[in-house]
């Protein structure tokens, strides 16, 4: 408000200064009435940010008062900036019609002056002074609205998509964060599952011998030696910065099948495993969501289930099965009950099987097979293919 002010203060004094060096056309009125318009207009520059409208009327009544007692060339001049200020702060719609105005009007004062005068170069003369006056001003506002009104949408535009790519990444990290959840869960619940099971059973014997109970826990730590081992290669693997392939080595693999059964053989659970086929390099995702189906499957057996377990992984052409089954019922009974459940385990197989463009499917086996529980993963042996057999029973 400071500045329009001082800038309405200055085209006063510039006015005043072209009135007095008789910048006007004489009516025989004082020169000092001249500063009535003046100061008009020049109250019109002190509100023509905050109220356009205002400025337009004070303008159009100083230019009107001028026109009958001068006119002056300052009070013409500082008019323009009147006109220029309603159509560039003032609503759209207004500096429409400001524009349709103005330009009959330059037409009128040039018809008029050729009339009047009976002279067809007036025609030219006024018209291109009015034009001057009135359209030139009001263009050239439509065109800095008109780049305003682009910029503030590039502006609107580039603001929405920042918040577009937030979003973006915002769910980025919230599937990462659950991939790594599930990997985590996946990676340790089999080990300190087995460690669960091992040390209630050497608590709730009394009878164990020395021997026993130092095989029992030599697996305990085994189980936490592993957990702990996979869980740094796994840190370790999120912190590489790129992928040069130094963590492949680290990576779970069907093939290693053999080793994950021994651990829960040596956890007390009794598993037999059949492996059909040429056991070969699967795709990483493949071979990375087998193993971790077989792992979930084998703790959800330690935790709930009855020896003995079947695992049978079979490779053919086009895909590699992973079948566990067990029997279900009675091991909750002997001190196990109380082992907690994330309810994630079954969910997460079926969605690495799927991701992988597999099938799976977890449940009671059929009818014949009463009390035994089926877990089966179907998934693709080739990278790229997506016609994986339906499941049978």
């Amino acid at each position: 408000m400071l500045r329009a002010v001082l800038a309405a203060g200055a085209a006063f004094v510039v006015g005043v200064l072209l009135i007095a060096g008789n910048a006007y056309l004489p009516r025989g009125v004082p020169s000092w009435v001249l500063v009535g318009p003046l100061t008009l207009v020049c109250a019109g520059i002190v509100v023509r940010r905050r109220a356009p409208l205002v400025s337009l009327g004070l303008g159009v009544a100083g230019i009107v008062f001028d026109g009958f007692v001068g006119p002056s060339l300052g009070t013409v001049l500082l008019f323009t900036d009147n006109l220029y200020a309603a159509a560039l702060y003032g609503p759209a719609r207004l500096a429409r019609v400001l524009l349709g105005a103005t330009a009959v009007l330059t037409i009128v004062a040039g018809a008029v002056a050729w009339f009047l005068m009976a002279d067809w170069r007036q025609l030219t003369v006024m018209g291109i002074q009015t034009g001057l006056v009135l359209i030139t001003p009001v263009t050239t506002a439509l065109v800095l609205r008109e780049q305003r009104d682009r910029a503030a949408a590039e502006r609107a535009r580039a603001e929405q998509v920042a918040h577009l790519a937030e979003l973006d990444r915002q769910a980025a990290i919230s599937a990462e964060r659950t991939r790594m959840a599930r990997e985590l869960h996946d990676m340790i619940a089999n080990h300190f599952s087995a460690i669960a099971i091992q040390s209630t059973a050497a608590l709730s014997r009394k009878d164990l011998d020395a021997t026993t109970v130092r095989t029992i826990m030599e697996s305990v730590r085994e189980n936490s030696v592993q957990g702990m081992a996979e869980m740094r290669a796994m840190i370790g693997l999120l912190r590489q910065e790129g992928d040069d392939g130094e963590g492949e080595a680290t990576r779970p693999r069907l093939a290693d099948a053999e080793s994950l059964v021994e651990r829960v053989r040596r956890a007390g659970m009794d598993v037999d495993t059949q492996v059909e086929g040429d056991v070969r390099e699967l795709p990483a995702a493949v071979d990375l969501a087998g193993y971790r189906i077989l792992q979930e499957a084998l703790t959800n057996a330690m935790k709930h289930g009855e020896p003995p377990v079947l695992v049978r992984i079979a490779y053919e052409d086009e895909k590699v099965s992973v079948r566990v089954e067990n029997r279900v019922g009675g091991r909750r009974s002997r001190g196990v009950e109380g082992l907690p459940g994330a309810g994630a385990g079954l969910v997460g197989m079926q969605e690495r099987a799927v991701l992988v463009g597999g099938a799976f499917e977890a449940g009671p086996a059929a009818a014949g097979d009463d009390g035994v529980w089926r877990v089966v993963a179907v998934l693709p042996a080739e990278a790229g293919t997506d016609d994986v057999p339906a499941l049978g029973r």
